[in-house]
């Protein structure tokens, strides 16, 4: 019964059907084939999937994203990144590495960074002589930041299913962050050698101070917005899913109050595309939850935990081959999607080998998003190539330096627990 399952699912999601469809087929049409099973457990299910108090913050991080994108603060943040990496070498690419990290702190979404930093700085790398393709792959990669650094709508989804501490989450996120930051930094700079990229090796002026003092007054303010959410939930002032709310009216004060860039007018409009994106994830969510519960009792967790585990007895290798399954599986499926429908058996891993739930939490993480730049099934890619006006060819040609890059930053995770952990639990106890 599962290898239909998943052949099925696959077929559906080859052919183009949309994947919150091709995920709701396969989990009705399972639990219909079962004669002990009412076709009501599906909705059932659904419901069940989104019935956490812990989700409740989804839509107000969404929400507050959205409020900061449409009230200027992307364009805000490029330009004080150009102003602190502009001057070096392949400046305009590190500027997009950097603007995504800051972009980082008012949007949870891969997908939303890739989109609103790309479109700024795409054209102006094509001014400047940066290959299309180039421009996609980089959007593309360090879009996947977004959710990394906190907040972060993936470890929303993820600690509400796994009964992980999402505020843990979001602490233990930062320092991955940084380290895909500096990565891809790296990467841009060592295209700076290939003679294939002479644009990269130009350089646009010296380092001002008084340019970046002349840009900080304009963009403190998103900066200033981890600081309240994080040190909020640090102080235990608020919970993640308060944290939520927080972010919310604060991005609705900065984006109507200190930019003056909303108005009433535009809020609906702006509650509009929340309620949409909203409704997005949370469908993905529920018919991802289905198909979970029905894996699960049709013992796939125990089917594939069991093989897992009779793999090694070693806990690292067994976690190394989730990871490696999870990265295939994001090659064809919805990053977000394998990250719910596995979840189970993510859990039975970490509980069987005692690993700390926050690093776990943190590589499956990075994994899926790894996943969402990796072609053929890639949405980060398939933004990016449009932003760039480019072919998805180009883009895969060359995306895999900074895939390569992706990887390392999870290999060093991976070996090196504290990177995930440390801040976490040094404030969170």
């Amino acid at each position: 019964m599962l290898t239909p399952l998943f052949v099925t699912l696959l077929l559906l999601i080859l052919i183009g059907v949309p994947v919150v469809v091709s995920i709701g087929a396969v989990a009705l049409g399972g639990i219909l084939l079962m004669p002990e099973l009412a076709p009501v457990e599906f909705p059932r299910k659904m419901f069940a999937a989104v019935d956490s108090f812990s989700l409740l913050a989804l839509p107000y991080f969404i929400l507050a994203g959205e409020l900061m994108v449409r009230g200027g603060m992307s364009r805000r943040l490029v330009e004080f990144a150009e102003t602190l990496v502009g001057h070096l070498r392949g400046g305009l690419g590190h500027a997009t590495v950097l603007a995504n990290m800051i972009f980082a702190n008012v949007t949870g979404s891969s997908v939303a960074a890739t989109s609103a930093i790309g479109s700024l700085m795409a054209p102006e790398m094509r001014a400047r002589g940066y290959k299309p393709g180039f421009i996609a792959a980089l959007a593309a990669t360090s879009g996947i930041i977004g959710a990394i650094i906190p907040p972060s709508m993936v470890m929303v989804v993820y600690g509400a299913m796994a009964g992980v501490s999402i505020g843990g989450l979001f602490l233990g996120g930062f320092l991955p962050g940084l380290l895909i930051t500096g990565l891809l930094m790296l990467t841009v700079h060592l295209h700076g050698y290939h003679p294939a990229f002479p644009e990269i090796r130009a350089t646009s002026g010296r380092f001002s101070v008084r340019l970046m003092l002349t840009t900080l007054p304009r963009v403190w303010v998103a900066v200033l917005a981890p600081v309240i959410i994080l040190g909020g939930i640090m102080t235990g002032i608020f919970t993640a899913t308060e944290a939520g709310v927080v972010a919310c009216f604060y991005a609705l004060v900065v984006a109507m109050f200190v930019y003056r860039s909303v108005t009433l007018r535009d809020l609906p409009r702006i509650l509009l595309n929340a309620a949409v994106m909203t409704t997005t994830v949370l469908a993905i969510i529920a018919v991802a939850g289905a198909l979970g519960w029905l894996l699960t009792y049709l013992n796939f967790t125990d089917i594939v935990g069991s093989w897992m585990l009779g793999i090694s007895s070693k806990g690292w290798i067994v976690l190394l081959v989730l990871l490696l399954t999870m990265l295939i599986l994001t090659m064809f499926i919805e990053s977000l999607a394998v990250l719910i429908i596995l979840t189970p058996l993510i859990i039975k891993i970490g509980t069987t080998f005692g690993y700390d739930p926050l690093y776990v939490g943190m590589l499956v993480i990075m994994a899926t998003q790894i996943g969402a730049t990796t072609p053929p099934v890639a949405v980060c890619l398939f933004v990016a190539t449009s932003i760039a006006g480019t072919t998805y060819d180009q883009t895969i040609r060359r995306c895999w330096p900074f895939i390569a890059a992706l990887m390392l930053a999870l290999v060093l995770v991976f070996l090196f627990p504290a990177l995930s952990t440390w801040i976490p639990n040094t404030f969170l106890k």
